[in-house]
């Protein structure tokens, strides 16, 4: 079990929030934190990896105190049992791929574990390289492995896709996925795609001005009820433009880009940027296998 109870006073573009986080992660679940930009997502993530201090509270992992602020506990990132895995890899530039790995094992004794990794992540032919040399989802492989390097307890992510195409986005997620279950990780990751927090989750913290305002599996959190018979995309307005009758409304749903006719009543308080439930009450879908 991993809990953890925090206050962290933040000042964004938006003014003054209070981070205020009270949860508990079972072992080997995949959570996501959602919410939109300044809320504290990434905060939090800090404040676990041991990397920003929370201004009051408790943090412990199968039974193990990180922090505690009345005990005045407070372990030092190194001695967490964490991989951090940040949007920009944040790799050596230095060191080869392997050096980067290396460099991460808290007992050297223990390098078996790099070649490990290097076989797992197919990095064998990239080993010697350094990341100047290397694509973006190339250094976020690399990244993902040196996270795994220490066997950690607890994988945190903070949007570690968001600067890949979403053909290499899609493939590590899966890799992302296989290596969850693999490893037997538990994982919280930052996301802003809701096509990825339903493909990877089983639990979505939606977090809102510091606070946890829903809490449970992404169809719940997303959906302000579940109707039977329909299907229900989320998805962001990137355009509106009038036809003869009604208007043409073309909506990025996940990673994909949609258009739908809707009528002067149904676009009424609906503008560009709005985020919107897409709903079919008839829909008759067809199953094609990708090759």
């Amino acid at each position: 079990m991993i809990e953890f109870s925090v206050s962290k006073r933040l000042h964004g573009a938006d003014g003054e929030i209070n981070l205020n986080v009270d949860v508990a992660l079972a072992e080997g679940e995949f959570v996501t934190l959602f919410g939109q930009s300044g809320a504290g997502k990434t905060t939090l993530l800090r404040m676990l990896a041991g990397l920003t201090v929370p201004d009051c509270g408790r943090i412990a992992i199968g039974g193990e105190v990180w922090f505690d602020s009345e005990q005045h506990i407070d372990l030092p990132p190194q001695r967490r049992e964490i991989g951090l895995v940040f949007q920009d890899y944040a790799l050596f530039p230095n060191m080869t791929v392997r050096q980067n790995l290396a460099f991460a094992l808290a007992d050297k004794k223990q390098g078996g574990r790099v070649d490990e990794l290097i076989d797992i992540m197919q990095l064998g032919a990239l080993q010697q390289r350094l990341p100047a040399t290397l694509s973006g989802g190339q250094k976020q492989r690399v990244a993902l492995a040196r996270a795994l390097v220490r066997r950690p307890k607890l994988l945190l992510l903070d949007e570690p896709f968001s600067a890949l195409d979403a053909e290499t986005r899609i493939r590590l997620q899966d890799e992302i996925l296989r290596l969850h279950r693999n490893f037997g990780l538990t994982t919280l990751i930052v996301s802003h795609d809701q096509g990825e927090v339903y493909k990877l989750s089983d639990r979505v913290l939606l977090i809102e001005r510091g606070r946890i305002s829903r809490n449970g599996r992404p169809a719940a959190v997303f959906n302000d009820r579940q109707v039977s018979g329909k299907f229900q995309f989320i998805g962001e307005v990137l355009a509106i433009e009038p036809e003869e009758v009604v208007y043409a409304v073309t909506v990025l749903v996940g990673n994909q880009v949609v258009t739908v006719i809707a009528t002067t009543e149904e676009i009424a308080g609906i503008a560009i940027g709005d985020r919107v439930t897409l709903m079919a009450k008839a829909f008759n879908p067809m199953l094609l296998k990708i090759k």
